[in-house]
């Protein structure tokens, strides 16, 4: 272990001195958001960067292990939502004085939960909105809006968010989504780094195969 200390994932500051990089999971008290070990974000707090997420609605931001998600990211929730398929989108349920019952669920385009993959890297200032799925490994270019799910290991960018790339070929995807090693515990993954973060993928296509025989 680096400097004889091992990682921990209800540590909130996991940079001596440093308080604006923490790990989200420690921090989370909204119990519809659910965050994994090691994620972090880019600032000194969290869920001031979960939007228009009301307790009626009971949508959930889910967010895997190992992301890392850069300041300025926003995930835009279903109350963010307004009736769509009526004359007007004014909320007059929501604010004093006007003559309105909430309208039924099924007449609000509710999108669902928001959920991220595994080791997802989301850039500065990227908004995700609500009911987007995005795979493990994918990458969110800076300032991307997205609005539609994202499969694993593709790079997306722009307003609205488009695939730029596959980040490696179908078999090496694959194989990293079967070995999963982002669930592995922290002595087992400190001895996958070399691994994880060598740049000869035909190397690393051959060491995965060899463990998952």
């Amino acid at each position: 272990m680096k400097d004889g200390k091992i990682p921990d994932p209800n540590v909130i500051h996991p940079v001596a001195g440093y308080d604006k990089e923490i790990y989200v999971k420690p921090t989370v008290k909204n119990p519809n958001i659910i965050v994994g070990d090691f994620t972090y974000i880019a600032d000194s707090e969290f869920e001031g960067h979960v939007r228009h997420h009301y307790e009626w609605n009971g949508d959930k931001l889910i967010i895997g292990k190992f992301c890392q998600i850069a300041s300025g990211v926003e995930f835009i929730m279903n109350g963010a939502n307004h009736q769509m398929n009526a004359v007007s989108t004014f909320p007059f349920y929501t604010l004093e004085g006007w003559n309105m019952d909430p309208p039924a669920f099924s007449d609000l385009p509710l999108k669902g939960d928001t959920v991220i993959g595994n080791d997802v890297w989301i850039g500065q200032n990227a908004v995700i909105l609500p009911g987007v799925r995005i795979g493990d490994g994918a990458i969110i270019g800076a300032n991307s809006v997205v609005g539609s799910d994202v499969e694993p290991y593709t790079i997306v960018v722009g307003n609205p968010a488009k695939v730029l790339r596959k980040r490696f070929d179908e078999e090496l995807i694959d194989l990293l989504l079967k070995y999963r090693w982002w669930d592995k515990n922290v002595e087992e993954i400190n001895d996958l780094i070399p691994i994880l973060t060598c740049s000869d993928l035909e190397k690393v296509r051959d060491e995965l195969k060899k463990r998952l025989a």
